[in-house]
């Protein structure tokens, strides 16, 4: 028997009849990728490095997750994908959009 971690945020309700959900992770469908509107940025961290953070992905966490992975290997460097976002090592925000564009995405870059 697995016990379920007690929600944050939810201390203690009045209503006797309260319950509170737990599958709070909704099914999303995802957008076909002409109708994806993504925006490439380019973001400077600390010693100089850069990073290639992709935006505005509509859809489930796994189909994200692919979307990343492929981008990834074709730029061949490394990366994550977290907080709905796609971030690439490095300046490649020329390859990204090119692939993208490639793959059917509405896709520009974005930022100075």
């Amino acid at each position: 028997m697995t016990a379920k971690k007690r929600p944050r945020g939810i201390v203690y309700s009045t209503n006797s009849d309260f319950e509170y959900n737990y599958d709070d992770k909704q099914n999303v469908e995802t957008l076909p990728a002409a109708e994806q509107d993504l925006r490439i940025h380019l973001q400077s961290l600390k010693g100089n490095k850069k990073v290639t953070i992709i935006r505005g992905f509509v859809g489930n966490e796994d189909d994200l997750k692919d979307l990343g992975k492929k981008l990834k290997s074709s730029c061949g460097v490394g990366g994550s994908v977290k907080d709905g976002e796609i971030l690439i090592q490095g300046d490649q925000r020329e390859k990204v959009l090119l692939l993208l564009i490639k793959d059917g995405y509405k896709a520009k870059k974005s930022g100075g």
